[in-house]
């Protein structure tokens, strides 16, 4: 069964290793026969959350930049797929910034339900993403419908396209994508 899919790619950064593992899920999803969108947030305007909580009343946020269009992409998703790079073992800002300007999506009927991470950072340790792996999960525990299903970690990549030479991490997506 197809099913739609949002790949949220937060790095901003070109050629980043985190957009490449985001880009390999991508490939496997769709030789599976997903449909998928992919939204990199490197040429978004996206702008802080004021907490004024009149989305959750209205559905729509105030705020008038590119995060209502990708927030309406990710309520229609039925699996969303975030990649990040880890800056100081938590995710990038700007991933932080559309989480929180996502709150219109928490009195919506939103579709999701499979929620993923990909993680690329300097450190090797698994450990690495555990921050990241945290916010995400938080942010997941606030829609009943959806769960956290996987994170998939590649360490020890720095420089834009140092994961070329980690093979199994790319093959890793790949795989996952074409599971779902």
């Amino acid at each position: 069964m197809s099913r739609k899919v949002v790949i949220i790619s937060a790095s901003l950064r070109k050629n980043s290793n985190s957009e490449a593992l985001a880009l390999a899920f991508k490939e496997g999803a769709e030789a599976a026969g997903h449909e998928v969108e992919f939204i990199s947030l490197k040429d978004k305007k996206l702008s802080f959350c004021k907490g004024c909580f009149s989305c959750q009343k209205t559905l729509l946020c105030t705020i008038k930049d590119d995060a209502s269009a990708i927030v309406e992409s990710l309520r229609q998703a039925q699996v969303i797929v975030f990649a990040t790079p880890v800056y100081y073992y938590e995710m990038a800002g700007q991933l932080k910034t559309l989480l929180d300007r996502a709150n219109p999506l928490y009195p919506s009927d939103y579709a999701f339900g499979d929620v993923y991470l990909l993680a690329t950072a300097t450190d090797t340790d698994a450990t690495a993403i555990d921050g990241a792996r945290q916010g995400v999960l938080g942010w997941v525990r606030c829609f009943p419908k959806a769960q956290f299903k996987q994170a998939l970690f590649c360490g020890g990549v720095t420089d834009p396209g140092d994961i070329a030479a980690n093979s199994a991490a790319l093959d890793g997506a790949r795989e996952l994508g074409a599971q779902l």
